[in-house]
């Protein structure tokens, strides 16, 4: 075998060329071909190649183009098989043909081009290196076309312009042998003087040396947002709109023709290189409707007529039609809680606010999403919330969790509530509407997927005085003095009200539409008919809908203050590139999955020649995060329990989950450790270690864990008043909140843990399956059936409309067998 084999380089990192080559020979061998290789590899049992493996890769002949040597390649690549032990296996299977493809050629390019983006003016340089067994030649291109006078092992333009950008290439001879380079995109950035800096380097860090800018356009222009780094390799561009990916949008350049009033929103660009990223700064994106004048009948005018008319503005004009509706601001607060301490465990709403979050962002709003708050995080979360409210803008609050309603009055119960709870452990809604109301606020909506039964253990009555305003939007996931329930299901899904919201939530309606529409869609299901019904209260007067536009009032300066404290609480500290003294080379990358969670990652980037194994995982977190030993450092997401971002993790990391960041109370410092082992010192373990400081991460800088701060909603709880003031105290007609019974429509929602299936007595089950008549059933005592729990955790003894938890599944035949096949009273 020859001496320059790179016997330590992994599979995955041979050349597609040579890959493909060595997967042709060893598919058409059936002696000596990739089923005898998988068995050699298997019999020494150090790559772990089982028969179920083997039978698995043979599967690949099913597929179009498939390759079963492919696949047991990749497979062995994963378990840490290098090129030498290919190399061997190979020798022992006796295929020359297959050994060959592995064997340098007589012509080896070893240093390659690389990507490049720089600053015009500045010098350009292009490195290929070559080695041959006769003298090697070289010829540059740019594209199919030759460059001039680019003989050289180096390609060099002093000074380079815009004119220079594009892809070149090197063409390597030696002797009759001859290779091309890898391709090398130049990017040349046309940096203005206005830009007011100059770098000089563009090895190293990315330097962001071009922001893009906020417009204000007309629907039918088009939208051009650019923006530029410098660095080598060259970075990778993907633009983003209210924190949502823009799909194909991965160029400096954003380009949207004849927009539309939906492209609207808030912009930024993520530039990212193998080992760090960066984002721009935040634009706004204004898109204005094209207004079209009819005067005295005779004739139309455009806006742009307007113009031409009015010298220059058509501000007189447009002052004279009706104002369009919008927001001056959008903040939402998203709470699920889970991980109850005294009561059942739920599921759904961590999902819930996970698709929430993704679909309030594209409309625009600064959202807080939070997981398992205890009653004094909760209530400083929602001071936080209220610090982001000012006139005009529109705030929503979402909550997931378990909960009641006594005497029209809504209560959230935290994860650390007692057993049994009372209003002085929950949080009221209506005093947190008050509050909001406080603000003036344009439009208050609260969805509340929570049940509302009346809590026996509860005798208080909190007297919260309401103004009379028409901008408010309740939107209940079960009627008054009813339960809601968690469909059980061994997977994550959606309750069953989000599961059709987020259908609905990005339509250009009136909030109350959007929810009326969700409430038909509700009613089609049909698993959950009958046994859970939509509720709709709203003194909206206006057409207010989540997708107006938001434009700043006369307040702008505290509008940007506002938004500075929310950033604050949502920037992920960078990527970091970590340098060991044995020479290895990791990425240390960090992910929110929520305002409260985040996801820290640490790939291998490099590692010396003669260390046979390495990896680097995380340690020593803070004991307030209570970080479980066994879910870190795993070699999925979803093994620690990130299920809703593994799709956009990186691959072939090691990962952590930190959840409840709001409890940490000092800087988050952690130790990266480093193992490796080299096969001179049989493979005995060494170990390096970092300390690693990225302050404190997302919501943990807001310090909810303080004690609870004095403006709280329990002080507004204790205000005394005339329960007749609040809308949910059937308040006069001159304010009357209109209530919308949705009787045909039903939600089953996802409330009723799968550790806690429950059965009523059969006055329960009545309308699901037919009548359960007297002859059926004549006595409670002789049929079993397991307790149903009431909303604040003990047995309930009253009877009520049955729900019965069924799978969550987007197939509704499969969904009605399997409750019918739930309904079994089985006799004692």
């Amino acid at each position: 075998m020859s001496d320059s084999l790179d016997r330590f380089s992994k599979i995955s990192q041979l050349k597609e060329p040579v890959l493909k080559k060595l997967c042709e020979v060893l598919d058409r061998s059936s002696s000596k071909g990739w089923r005898k290789l998988g068995q050699i590899a298997g019999s020494e049992r150090r790559f772990k190649v089982s028969s179920e493996d083997i039978e698995m890769c043979s599967l690949k002949v099913l597929e179009l183009e498939g390759s079963p040597s492919r696949m047991l390649l990749r497979l062995m690549g994963e378990r840490g098989c290098t090129t030498g032990h290919l190399m061997d296996y190979l020798q022992t299977l006796g295929n020359s043909e297959a050994v060959q493809c592995l064997k340098p050629s007589a012509l080896q390019i070893l240093i390659q081009p690389q990507s490049v983006a720089l600053i015009a003016g500045h010098n350009l340089r292009l490195s290929c290196h070559a080695v041959g067994k006769s003298p090697v030649q070289y010829q540059w291109f740019k594209s199919k076309e030759e460059v001039p006078n680019s003989f050289s092992p180096d390609l060099l333009i002093s000074p380079v312009h815009p004119k220079d950008t594009g892809f070149y290439i090197c063409r390597v001879n030696s002797g009759d042998a001859f290779e091309f380079s890898q391709w090398a995109q130049v990017d040349v950035l046309n940096l203005s003087m206005s830009h007011g800096q100059s770098y000089h380097s563009v090895e190293g860090r990315l330097k962001l040396v071009i922001q893009p800018q906020s417009q204000r356009l007309h629907v039918g222009e088009t939208l051009q947002l650019e923006c530029g780094a410098m660095g080598r390799p060259i970075p990778r561009y993907q633009w983003h709109r209210n924190g949502v990916p823009i799909p194909n949008a991965t160029k400096r350049k954003l380009t949207i023709l004849h927009l539309m009033q939906d492209h609207h929103g808030r912009y930024r660009c993520e530039i990212s290189s193998s080992t760090e990223r960066m984002w721009t700064n935040e634009v706004d994106v204004v898109v204005a409707p094209r207004i079209s004048v009819q005067i005295s009948g005779a004739m139309e005018f455009s806006e742009d007529d307007l113009y031409a008319i009015g010298g220059g503005s058509s501000e007189f004009f447009l002052d004279s039609f009706a104002e369009q509706l919008n927001a001056t601001d959008k903040v939402a607060l998203l709470i699920g809680n889970l991980s109850y301490k005294n009561h059942p465990q739920l599921k759904a709403p961590m999902v819930d606010v996970y698709d929430l979050t993704n679909l309030l962002r594209q409309l625009n709003f600064k959202v807080v999403s939070l997981l398992d708050l205890t009653e004094s995080e909760m209530r400083n979360a929602v001071d936080e919330f209220l610090l982001l409210l000012h006139k005009g803008v529109y705030g929503l609050l979402y909550y997931a969790g378990h909960g009641y309603e006594n005497y029209g009055n809504s209560f959230m119960v935290p994860v650390d509530a007692p057993n049994p709870y009372r209003s002085a452990n929950c949080l009221c809604v209506q005093s947190i509407l008050k509050l909001m109301q406080e603000k003036e606020t344009g439009l208050n909506v609260f969805l509340l997927d929570m049940c509302r039964k009346r809590n026996i253990h509860d005798e208080t009555t909190p007297n919260i005085v309401l103004r009379v305003t028409a901008n408010i939007v309740f939107g209940y996931a079960t009627c008054q003095d009813a339960e809601a329930f968690e469909l059980s299901s061994s997977g994550f899904t959606n309750g069953v009200f989000v599961k059709f919201l987020k259908k609905r939530l990005l339509d250009d309606e009136k909030i109350t539409v959007v929810l009326d529409r969700v409430a038909e869609d509700m009613g089609q299901f049909d698993a959950t008919k009958g046994k859970q019904a939509l509720e709709i209260r709203s003194s909206l007067s206006e057409r207010r809908a989540l997708t107006d536009p938001i434009l700043p009032g006369d307040s702008a300066d505290l509008a940007h203050a506002h938004s500075r404290q929310w950033a604050k609480a949502h920037d992920l500290p960078e990527s970091m590139s970590l340098n060991f003294d044995c020479g290895a080379q990791i990425k240390l990358g960090f992910a929110a999955e929520f305002s409260n969670v985040l996801v820290i990652y640490t790939h291998i980037i490099k590692k010396p020649e003669d260390m046979s194994f390495c990896q680097a995982h995380v340690t020593d977190f803070s004991q307030d995060l209570d970080v479980d030993p066994k879910e870190m450092n795993r070699e999925t997401p979803e093994e620690t329990g990130i299920y809703l971002l593994s799709s956009s993790l990186p691959q072939h990391c090691l990962y952590t989950r930190l959840s409840s960041l709001q409890k940490l109370r000092e800087e988050l410092v952690f130790t990266v450790c480093l193992q490796g082992t080299f096969s001179a010192m049989d493979n005995d373990p060494v170990h390096w270690t970092k300390s690693i400081n990225i302050g404190k991460p997302l919501i943990a800088r807001l310090d909810l864990h303080r004690a609870m701060r004095r403006n709280s909603c329990l002080q507004t709880c204790m205000m005394p008043h005339s329960p007749s003031h609040s809308p949910c105290h059937s308040p006069g007609p001159e304010h009357h909140l209109q209530l919308h019974h949705v009787l045909h429509q039903a939600q089953d929602y996802n409330r009723l843990s799968p550790q806690h299936h429950y059965l009523e007595a059969h006055e329960r089950l009545q309308g699901a399956v037919g009548s359960c008549g007297d002859s059926h059933c004549e006595n409670l005592s002789q049929c079993n059936y397991e307790p149903m729990y009431d909303s604040s955790g003990v047995l309930s003894s009253s009877p009520g409309r049955p729900s019965i938890p069924i799978e969550a599944s987007d197939d509704i035949n499969e969904l009605q067998t399997v409750f019918i096949n739930s309904l079994q009273l089985q006799q004692q």
